[in-house]
Formats: structure tokens, sequence, C-alpha cells
């Protein structure tokens, strides 16, 4: 008997049956994966459709017919065969097993640090660490019983047992536990497949007991730190002969707030540290003598153990010390005592530069800022009641303005204008910054009226290097940060940038001047303003040359981020509406302030090199004058001697001021296994944290050595893997494939995606300021969001499977259609697709798209009627447009990558036969296509094989 027929919405090629329904015919026969298929699936039995498909290509003929409008023999309806292996399972695409697979691993966002995804039975592991993931095998191929037989065997060794005592000095015993294993694939006939970016990486496989309690969360997890490789080289040689970098992607903050992303807490200021190395203690260490001393797990000093280690002076009573955090976690956060303090903790000090010139008045700027800064400021940290901000206008003069305290009432905010640009002084030494709580009526005050004061300004002069002196010596003497809001190139006194555009010079080897720094300024007040710990943020908003790529240096030496919006336009709802959502989300971040991160080692390990947004100080620290949430920091590793133990570790610290007011150390422990065999090696290697590296170089090597030295280093780099790997691992021979290990898979069209990302791509079309903007993305996004960046996600929507778009029951978290690779071979005329980078999303409606079609989604009878460009999708009373509602907003879902960002993409509407630049636009994030001066991912290919062979 068939279920009552349902308002299921599939915009697929669908047959009627004998009454007339859509039908879907694989729905009617047995499948051999149908135990596999969600019960939910199989109950539905008959399902109408509203067959917008075939309704087109019941008109499709000559061309149209021709792409597979009519039915293939021994294909399905009205699918072309190119595009028929995406259409199994009832004309929706078929859920890839690998993309299932991968599901439990994906922690849901607002899950505390540690437990297991819902639903995840708890694999048995040895001291609480996963087993070795299925989700790497080749195709076809079957995991070596041994291996998991290893694994099943150590399983129940010291789970839930009392936490181990004693230790043996490691590095003497033979391994004791097999690595990942190593699964050959060939890339050119097992093609990479987008869900494998999100499966987690390689396990880091450690021999039973490392940790010294059995807590599944003793070692870091890729959210935090993630390693290129999972299984560390013993010797310098070997990882030369890998020739596979090794390097830290470290993002200390999986979000804007705590409270989104809870770490476990050490109040009470008992913070053990080695006397030699100053590691802190965590997981990995050994207790010695009874438990009164630890072995250091980096340097292997004897330490005692802090007499109120036991001891819970609070309650006064003496405490279970395996219950303490900083054994337990390999993520924590240390509430500092006094000796980690150089003053008293700064507060919160935002200094807003506002740009008043013509540009900024007549865009929209001054008004949208003044207006959003109002509206968020209880938003603004301030829980310590010591947040401070101050207000500084620039045209070719600068504007203070002094805010009395709500408690004079009769004093007004008075503007205070100086001229002098060569050496800016303060008019007054107070009040030009006021704490927020005492001035609170007075600020809103102000905001209200800085429109009106400057709405008729024709001053086209910035003299905004003036204005950023004049703001650090405001600051200086407490640090904080400045937020620079302009529409205007700086062209007066200090900082003074010209108009360097030159289009003849765009896609040329002399392109790469445009991207370094117009005025050495900018770099050296950068430097200065680490000192004294003051950050910027720069908010670029012409529609003219801004010279970013000398802007963005203020930023990148201050720990700050350059957001660039081209073109943008208050008058504009999606321009207005994007700027203050991210603005207001920027004003709210729990930033650090005063940061300093330093990693450490095992003995034989040193820190090589630092790529970010900071200043390096010394060999090993990075100074911070605010610490950001949403960026990663890459270390390069280098092994120095060789290791003579089993497992290494690193420890990276970031020690900071809350916006509280509360000095902290954040501590994150890595433990790696070691291996001699360059097949673990390989086996361990993350494909996604090796993109993130070589992202950070290539933007390094750009700005030093230009665009195409960028590119080519990219290409040599993967040709030298390849071969690598051809020469000591697939045993020399190519028979026409071209070997790689299945967990790298993803790597070539990664680097594929780099090389033709905005940022990095061969074109005369590219302007330098977006090039620029797209540089300071590549070397800051943490690799979630980069991936994306590099690589964008693309979904079919009008054939997307029935539970895409609405809450996952268990969890309650919108369910996506499965990704699809980004060719357009996988397009169909009358598709409709999501284009999504993560900053920028293109809704594409296929040439062909039917009138039923266009009306649900975007309420209009023809497609000629339809709005393209920046946009948004309408919400309409019907259950269809919901769940593209759904499935755009749930694209956007930072968080759910485990991810801080402010960032709020624009929904660009493109029709396939419209607005041809908006369609070139959106055809350059599809990677493995051939586009503007970039080859295909099968020539790609081919080229590696042929420098490979």
């Amino acid at each position: 008997m068939s279920a009552p027929p349902s308002d299921g919405y599939g915009y697929a090629q669908v047959p009627p049956n004998q009454y007339g329904e859509q039908v879907d015919p694989q729905l009617e026969q047995p499948q051999e994966d149908q135990f596999s298929q969600p019960a939910a699936a199989a109950a539905t039995g008959k399902k109408k459709k509203r067959g917008y498909a075939a309704q087109a290509f019941d008109v499709g003929t000559g061309a149209n017919a021709a792409a597979g409008g009519q039915q293939q023999a021994g294909g399905q309806y009205g699918v072309p065969p190119a595009v028929q292996h995406a259409q199994p399972y009832g004309g929706y695409a078929q859920p890839d097993p690998q993309a299932a697979a991968l599901q439990g691993y994906q922690q849901p966002a607002g899950q505390p640090y540690g437990a297991p995804p819902p639903g995840v039975p708890q694999q048995t592991a040895y001291g609480g660490y996963q087993a070795p993931d299925q989700g790497y095998a080749a195709p076809g191929a079957v995991p070596t019983p041994g291996v998991a037989g290893i694994t099943q065997g150590l399983g129940g060794m010291q789970l839930g047992g009392q936490p181990q005592q004693q230790q043996q000095p490691q590095g003497l015993a033979p391994r004791p536990v097999a690595l990942n294993q190593l699964y050959p694939t060939d890339l050119l006939n097992q093609p990479f497949q987008v869900s494998e970016l999100d499966l987690p990486p390689p396990p880091i496989i450690l021999p039973p007991n490392t940790s010294v309690t059995p807590s599944p969360d003793a070692n870091c997890p890729p959210r935090y730190i993630r390693s290129t490789l999972n299984a560390m080289p013993t010797s310098p040689s070997l990882l030369k002969k890998s020739k596979l970098p090794f390097a830290l992607i470290i993002q200390p903050y999986g979000a804007l707030h705590d409270d989104e992303d809870p770490v476990p807490i050490v109040q009470d200021q008992v913070i053990s540290r080695c006397r030699r190395c100053r590691t802190y203690i965590n997981p990995f260490v050994t207790f010695l003598d009874h438990g009164h001393r630890w072995r250091c797990n980096m340097c292997n000093l004897s330490n005692d153990v802090p007499q109120a280690f036991d001891w819970d002076a609070a309650a006064q009573k003496s405490v279970d010390r395996w219950q303490r955090h900083e054994l337990n976690y390999s993520v924590v956060e240390f509430v500092a005592p006094q000796e980690y303090m150089v003053r008293p903790p700064q507060p919160l000090v935002y200094l807003f530069v506002f740009d008043v010139s013509y540009a900024a008045i007549s865009n929209g700027l001054l008004a949208t800022s003044a207006r959003t800064i109002l509206d968020s400021l209880n938003r603004i940290p301030n829980a310590d009641r010591r947040t401070r901000l101050g207000f500084l206008a620039v045209d070719s003069g600068l504007h203070y303005f002094s805010v009395p305290k709500d408690a004079d009432e009769n004093a007004e905010t008075s503007m205070l204008v100086v001229s002098d640009l060569d050496e800016p002084f303060l008019p007054v030494p107070h009040d030009l910054l006021v704490p927020l709580t005492e001035s609170r009526q007075s600020i809103e005050k102000f905001l209200q009226k800085l429109p009106l004061m400057f709405q008729n300004n024709q001053s086209n002069g910035s003299c905004m290097g003036s204005a950023l002196r004049a703001g650090h010596k405001l600051i200086s003497t407490l640090g904080g940060k400045i937020v620079v809001l302009t529409a205007s190139l700086p062209n007066l006194a200090a900082g003074k940038l010209e108009m360097r555009e030159d289009k003849k010079l765009l896609g040329t080897s002399k392109e790469g001047s445009l991207l370094q720094t117009g005025n050495s300024f900018y770099k050296s007040f950068a430097v200065e303003c680490s000192k004294n710990q003051v950050s910027i943020d720069m908010f670029l908003f012409s529609s003219q040359y801004q010279d970013v790529a000398s802007l963005s240096n203020l930023p990148r030496y201050t720990g700050g981020q350059t957001w660039f919006y081209p073109g943008w336009h208050a008058s504009r709802p999606e321009d207005a509406l994007k700027f203050a959502s991210e603005f207001s989300d920027f004003l709210s971040s729990e930033i650090g302030l005063e940061a300093v991160l330093r990693v450490r080692a095992t003995s034989g390990l040193r820190m090589n090199a630092f790529y970010g947004n900071f200043f390096n100080r010394s060999s090993d620290l990075c100074a911070f004058p605010a610490f950001p949430r949403d960026q990663c920091y890459v270390v390069e590793v280098a092994i120095d001697e060789t290791i003579g133990k089993n497992v290494i570790c690193l420890q990276a610290a970031v020690l900071h001021t809350t916006c509280n007011g509360e000095r902290r150390i954040r501590v994150l422990t890595l433990a790696l296994p070691t291996t001699a065999n360059l097949s673990d090696v390989y086996a361990s290697a993350d494909q996604v944290a090796i993109a993130t590296y070589f992202s950070h170089k290539a933007v390094e090597r750009s700005l030093s050595n230009g665009l195409d030295a960028a590119r080519d280093a990219l290409q040599s780099k993967l040709a030298e893997l390849l071969q690598t790997f051809k020469k000591e691992l697939a045993g020399g021979s190519v028979s026409g494939g071209l070997q790689f290990p299945a967990n790298l898979r993803g790597l070539p069209l990664l680097f594929l995606g780099l090389i033709k990302n905005v940022g990095l791509r061969k074109s005369a079309q590219i302007p330098s300021d977006i090039r620029s903007a797209a540089l300071c993305l590549l070397s800051t996004l943490p690799p979630p969001l980069l991936m994306r960046y590099i690589y964008p996600r693309l979904y079919s929507l009008h054939d997307m499977p029935d539970n895409a778009g609405i809450p996952d029951e268990e969890t309650g978290h919108i369910i996506l259609p499965p990704a699809m690779n980004l060719s357009s071979e996988r397009f169909v005329p009358y598709g409709l697709y999501l284009i999504d980078d993560g900053q920028t999303q293109f809704l594409w409606v296929g040439r062909d798209a039917v009138p039923q079609l266009v009306a649900d989604v975007f309420g209009v009878e023809d497609r000629a009627q339809l709005h393209v460009g920046k946009g948004r999708v309408p919400e309409l009373e019907n259950d269809f447009n919901e769940r593209i509602r759904a499935v755009v907003q749930k694209s956007r879902d930072h968080r759910a990558l485990g991810v801080g960002s402010v960032v709020v993409p624009h929904l660009y509407i493109v029709r396939e036969d419209g607005e041809p630049s908006l369609k070139l636009w959106a055809q350059t994030l599809l990677v493995e296509d051939r586009a503007d001066q970039g080859v295909s991912a099968a020539q790609w290919l081919g080229t590696l094989r042929e420098k490979v062979v």
C-alpha cells in the first residue's frame, strides 16, 4: 500500500504514473543499498512531485533536446548521461557514502568541547583515543584486519582504571601500536569528492597510557590545533626526504564568545611549570616519587609538584589530583597570578576614527557606522565597567570630541579642530577617552548628532596618517584598538598615498609591485603601535582605488584585520545590513588584550617560522596588542636532531588580558606519535592543514617575489610530492595513473583552487585592491573557512533530497544537500544551484528553469522578471521557498564549522542567460573548469602526471 501523497518538492525529472502523478521510479524498485537509507525514506513509498523539470523538457527542442531533454536509452528520464551518476535514488543526488560516514565526526555547534557527538557510539580506544578512522580507505580497499585487530585488542586498556602513577621513560620500547594505514589511490581513476574535506584528519594514534589520565580530552582536537603531520618523522633527514612540511595551524579560540566555546578554567592560580623550559603541566607529564614530583614531557627535567596542587584553598580541603582540569584537558585556561602582570590589566579601549570627507558622507558610511555603534553599545564587552570609548574625525584636518560624563547634565560634547598635521597634539588632556558606563547618555547623544555635524562637508582631503598618529598618542598609555572607518585614499601629510593602480600592469610580471606597500610609514607605524599595545582594524569602503596593499599593513603587524567593502553604498539595503551586522558582531567579540603567543616543543624541535597577523618580537614570541578570535596562525617546526621518543609534544600558550580585566593563560597541548617509516608519515598527513600552510607561504611569496613565483612554487611543490610518493612508496612505476595517498587525494584540487583564487589567479581583470583584500583573507582565515574560500561549496537545489533544508530530528541542525564537485558538468540547464565560498554566495538560475520553480522560489511569474545581482531570497508562503532560504542560511553557518567569524556573505542572484559579467564571476568559482587563463582539473592532473612521469 502506498503512503498518502505528500507535497514533497523535487524539481527533477520523474515520469508520471498511470494516475498522472509524478512517481519516483527508483522508490518502486528494491535497491541494493536500500537498508542503508534512512527508514523514513523507505516509508515514504510513492511521493508526489512537482515535475518542474519535466515541463521544461516537454517544450525542449533543438539544442535543449540535445542537451539531454529526451529520454536517453537506458538512462533516467531527462537526465543527460553526463550527470546520471549524480542522480540515482529517485532523481535526488545520492548521499555520498563518505559524507554519510563523516556525519558522526562533525562536532555540532554549542556542544561542549570534548563531548562525543550525539548518536555516535563510543569507539573502543586506547587511553581514550579514537580508533583509526576508515574514512580514508580507497574505494574498494579493505582495511587490514591486523590493524583493526591491534586497535580492538588495545581498546580496553586503562579505560576507567586508576590513573597511572609511574611510567617507563619513553623511547626505549619498540612501538606498541600500528599507525595509520597507507591507502594509495589513483587520482585519475578515483577522483576526489568534495565531502572528503569534511572528514576529520587522520587520527593521532598514541601508545596506550601516554596520558596520565584516561580522559578522552587529553589530546588537542583539530578544532584548535591541526598538525600537517599526525605522525612525526624521527629525524630531519626523513622529514626532508618526505618533502612534506611540518607545521602547526593554531586557532586558540573556536568562537567569538566564551559561552559558545566553553573551555575548562583553572581558577585557583596554582600553575605548575617546568623550571627549565617553562612548559605548563599537562596530561602527558609523568609523576615520580609517589606523586611528589613530575617529569617534564618536553625536556625531561624533574620538577616538584606544588603543595597547593592537591588542596582547595577556598573550601579548605584536599582534592583529588586526577580531577584537575590541566591533567584531563589538552585545552585549558589558567587565571594568572600577580607575577604574570607587568602592570594592572588594561581596560578595553576602542578609539573610532571616522572619515568625514565628502566620499564618506555621500555613500552613507558616517551615518551607518555611527548608527551601528549606537545600536551596539550594549554588546561591547563591559562586564568590569572599565571599557572606554573615544572618537576622532578626519578629513583635511583632525576633529577631536570631548565627551562629558553623564553626571554633568548641562555639558555638551565639544569638537576641537587641530590643523597642524605634522605634529598633531592633544587639544585637551582628558575627556577624549571616556568610560562607557559613566558617559553612556553623552555618547548616545553624540553618535546621534555626529552625521549632522558633517552632512554638508565638501572636503576631499584625508590626512589619515596624521589621524593615526594622533590616535596612537591618545591611547598608547593604556593600549587598545583603533578602529578606522574610511572611504578615501590618504592624500595629505604623513602616510600620503598616490594613485598607483595601472591597468597595463595587471596580469603581468610587474603586477607584484602593486601589492607591496606604497609608503614605508604603514609598516614602521604599525610596529610602533605593537610596542605600545595598540591594535588597528581597517574598514575600507571606497568605490575608487584605496591602496588596500598599503593600508593592510596596519592590521597585519598589530593583530587586527582588514575588512574591504568595494563599491559599498548605504542606499542599498543589502550593503547597509551586511556592514551593520558584521560591525556589530566585531564590536561584541571578546578579544584578548596585550597578548603574547609562544609555542614550546619536545627537545630536538624548534619553532622555525611564524605566519599570521602579529609582530614577531623575538625568535619565538609573537606579540598581539589585541588577540582576535576569528583568525588562525601557522608555525613551522624544524627537527634539529634525531628524536628518540615514541611520542613528542607541542604546547601553545596565549598570555592575555580578557575584556573583563582578568589576566589569563590559554594553554593547548598536542601529542603526536613519532615514526621512522615514510609510509606512516604520508598516511598521517592532513591535507587541510597542508593546504592552510601553503596558503600562508603563497601569500608571503607573492608579496616578496610576485604572483608568478607564488603560483609556480605551488605547482612545483605538488609535483615534488607526487614524485616523492611515486619513487619512495609506489615502487617507482606508474601504469597510466597518478598515485597518491587517499588521505591527500584533495591536495591537487586544493592547490588548483588556491592558484585560481582571486588573490593569486593569473588575470588582467582583477583590480589590485580586490587582490590585496583576498591575500589578507588567505593569510588569516581559520582552516574550515579557508577551505571554503579556495574550494567553494556547490549545492544542487532543484532536486535536493526531501530532508534537505529542514532540521535534523536529533540535532536540530538544518540538513544541507550533498555538496558537489565544482564543475559545470554537474549543471543542468533547468537547475537551481547555490555556490558559496564563505565570503560571497551565488544563486544560479538555469536558462531553462521552469516558471513554477521561479515562482516558488522568487515569487515572479517569468525568469526575465528576476532581479539579478546583489539581493536575497524573498520570504514566500511555500515549503520549497522556506527550505531554499534555510539552506542558504545554513551554508553561512560558521558556528557549525567550529570557528568564530563576523562575515555575512552577500548573495547574488545569477541568471544563466542574464548579466554576462555576473555569470563570469560566478563561473570563476568553479575550480575544476577552465576559465580566464586557468586550466581545468583534468588538464591540471595531466600536467602533474607529465611532470611525475
